[in-house]
């Protein structure tokens, strides 16, 4: 399969949901995103009036002060088919919350503006298997790595086994298996703030696990989770190294690096 000639993304207008967290602390996470679809034939815009999902106070209880940012979601993705995010924890509050949260606030005409931005956010994992229907993107990346799932991107926005899918056809690559694979991190958003002894001790023991592996790379889907993790492997100077799984998607080989480059300056 050779994305730069089968294209299955183009026609496709993708608006990048970049998430807070990857804007300020990990933007090599959606250049990445972007540098993937375009291969793969998308048209990508990023929304410049997209803010925060509004995760952190919903889960914190403050429903009526995160109204505003359901409402500023909805206006800054308006008009796009497709909304796609890096992040399954952020797409799964997109899904889960925003609805509820128009619904809380008496307002009916939000609450079908929430649902309809609902039904066209994806994480990306789910954005190349079920719109593209794709598997294969064409990543060559010869390390070994080892995919804990993230919580919120199993049990909230329900991604299912597509990230691993997609790493397991990824050219060159060795994923390598993790004892207790499902188990939470210890991060939880306010969890890791709220209980910090509690999510120090869940950490140590997915990096104990991690670090077993013998992997070069820790890849996940969500960069706190991986924030997280690799903040207790970092600390015991494991050697080994975080990275989101959209980045390792968007590696190629050498070769085709280079043809592309030309390709480009010609």
């Amino acid at each position: 399969m050779n994305p730069d000639l089968t294209q299955p993304g183009k026609g496709k207008r993708v608006a990048l949901f970049a998430t807070c967290a990857n804007d300020v602390m990990f933007p090599d996470t959606p250049k990445a995103v972007v540098s993937l679809l375009e291969r793969l034939g998308c048209t990508v815009v990023f929304p410049r009036k997209q803010t925060c999902c509004g995760q952190p106070f919903t889960n914190t209880g403050y429903f009526d002060e995160t109204v505003p940012i359901v409402r500023n979601y909805v206006e800054a993705f308006e008009g796009y088919d497709y909304i796609v995010g890096p992040s399954g924890s952020c797409v799964g509050a997109v899904r889960h919350q925003h609805a509820m949260l128009a619904e809380h606030a008496g307002d009916p005409g939000l609450k079908r503006e929430a649902d309809d931005a609902a039904a066209r956010t994806y994480d990306i994992s789910e954005f190349l298997i079920d719109v593209l229907g794709i598997v294969d993107v064409g990543a060559y990346f010869p390390h070994k790595v080892t995919d804990p799932p993230t919580c919120h991107s199993m049990r909230v926005a329900h991604v299912g086994d597509r990230p691993m899918r997609l790493l397991q056809a990824v050219r060159g690559i060795t994923v390598l298996p993790l004892e207790d694979a499902e188990r939470c991190c210890g991060f939880g958003g306010t969890f890791s703030l709220k209980n910090p002894d509690i999510s120090v001790a869940m950490a140590s023991d997915k990096a104990r696990h991690v670090a077993a592996t013998g992997a070069e790379y820790l890849v996940t889907g969500d960069n706190l989770c991986l924030l997280n993790i690799s903040g207790v492997l970092s600390r015991q100077n494991s050697g080994i190294r975080p990275i989101h799984l959209a980045q390792i998607l968007a590696s190629t080989e050498p070769a085709r690096q280079l043809a592309n480059a030309q390709g480009a300056l010609s």
